[in-house]
């Protein structure tokens, strides 16, 4: 068994401070995931590739037909798909450097940028919008490897579910802020005299400037501190250029994997999250699809259903981080698994044209989104060696957003085979039934002194 690492605590005020900041990038990038993925991107992006379709409703990339009703389900794959290979170099890259906090800013503004430039994507200008969106995805992805890197650093082992809870809780605030004043344009888009499509548009486009203006928070109140991994600046085989740090980058990324073999327990808790993470987040990027082509809802209700998501995930991640502090996260979280499994169900029996049944199920969502995900997060930081803390959140990025092509693209793939959004919406019942199993056949607490930390009181 490895020592625990002990390092000094730094003083309760500059960490304060610095919670306060880290916490603020939650409530940065959200607006990327509400205002763009959840609800305005997807059925925008399939409009614009209906534009360009052909006789057979499809669009062709290279020669290859696609479906224009799965357009965005295919760049929301190939955008995880690249983070397979980016995030956890980025990892490596962040542990060698005493510069995390340039780090964070070089990524978050890049996928602001993206972001921002999806006010071109007009007319049927398809695929410019699924690469914007693709640069965009994974920016945040390596952006929030660098910024979960903080949470060791910032929070103890008792007191991570409660940061991590916070963080979530905070960011589900910002990202519902925006979407409301996205819908009160929405609302009066006719009196003001734009489009549907131009309201969608100046949306998307809002949800870069919120992450690009609010990253500056984080930046002003987190501290870089010495490279854990050997710092670029010093390392000699690194002063030669840039490409040196990244070759560095990949020569220490096959250290991690090769360190990662010595804690199974580790892997296993990473495959169990990496399969039922897939099933939720594919479930959050093709909401606003099946509300809007499978049950024909009005954008404002779907908009509206989000706003209540995001402002009962606050209190659900909240709640679910108490009721780990008293049950265990690893319990807590998979009885959030099953409301999921639950929800599915429902979704698929869902009739058409029925709000308040939308609603009600997004309320369900709502109270176990936030927690589940927080509460994963902060238990693979107790699973994590002292000072390898962004190696393996790179690592654990790719089971966050890095292998979430493996949903989408089911997704994608059903929908094309079938022509509906149910059998898409239930086919990913796998992801929660196969991720549960092997949640609870992880023994957390040998899992985490392995590691060599310090168990909390209740696992």
């Amino acid at each position: 068994m490895s020592e625990v690492a002990t390092v000094e605590p730094p003083k309760e005020a500059t960490t304060r401070r610095e919670r306060v900041g880290w916490y603020f990038y939650d409530w940065a990038n959200s607006a990327f995931s509400t205002s763009v993925v959840s609800v305005f991107l997807g059925p925008y992006l399939i409009s614009v590739a209906e534009n360009a379709q052909d006789a057979h409703h499809d669009v062709h990339l290279w020669g290859i037909p696609l479906a224009s009703g799965s357009v965005f389900a295919y760049a929301v794959s190939l955008s995880v798909l690249l983070q397979v290979f980016m995030l956890p170099v980025v990892g490596a890259i962040a542990d060698r450097s005493s510069r995390k906090k340039q780090l964070l800013a070089l990524f978050a503004y890049i996928g602001a940028g993206a972001t921002i430039a999806m006010v071109f994507l007009t007319g049927d200008r398809w695929l410019l919008g699924a690469g914007l969106f693709v640069l965009a995805n994974v920016a945040l992805g390596a952006s929030n490897v660098v910024y979960n890197s903080f949470l060791p650093q910032i929070a103890g082992p008792d007191e991570r579910d409660k940061v991590s809870s916070i963080g979530w809780a905070i960011g589900y605030i910002g990202g519902g802020l925006l979407l409301a004043l996205n819908l009160v344009v929405y609302t009066l888009r006719d009196s003001i005299g734009v489009s549907e499509g131009t309201v969608a548009r100046w949306s998307i486009v809002s949800a870069g400037v919120w992450w690009a203006a609010f990253t500056t928070l984080p930046l002003l109140r987190l501290h870089n501190r010495p490279a854990v991994a050997g710092d670029f600046e010093t390392a000699e085989a690194a002063t030669e250029s840039r490409v040196g740090r990244l070759t560095d980058g990949f020569r220490q990324l096959g250290r991690t994997f090769k360190r990662m073999r010595a804690y199974p327990l580790t892997i296993m808790f990473l495959v169990a999250y990496l399969i039922y993470n897939d099933g939720i987040q594919t479930v959050i990027t093709q909401a606003a699809v099946f509300a809007d082509k499978e049950l024909h809802l009005d954008k404002s209700v779907q908009i509206e259903t989000i706003l209540l998501v995001q402002f009962l995930a606050f209190g659900g991640a909240l709640l679910l981080g108490r009721l780990a502090r008293r049950y265990g996260a690893r319990n807590t979280i998979a009885w959030s698994i099953v409301v999921w499994l639950v929800t599915l169900v429902l979704a698929y029996i869902l009739p058409a044209h029925k709000p308040l049944l939308f609603m009600a199920l997004g309320a369900l969502i709502g109270l176990v989104l936030g927690g589940s995900q927080a509460l994963s997060r902060s238990l693979f930081s107790q699973l994590i060696p002292p000072d390898e803390e962004a190696e393996y959140f790179g690592i654990y990025e790719i089971a966050s957003d890095g292998t979430t092509w493996l949903g989408p693209l089911l997704f994608g793939l059903a929908y094309q085979l079938t022509g509906s959004y149910r059998v898409a919406i239930i086919s990913l019942l796998v992801f929660f039934v196969v991720g549960l199993i092997l949640l609870l056949r992880v023994p957390m607490r040998r899992a985490i002194i392995e590691a060599g930390n310090t168990p909390p009181e209740v696992v």
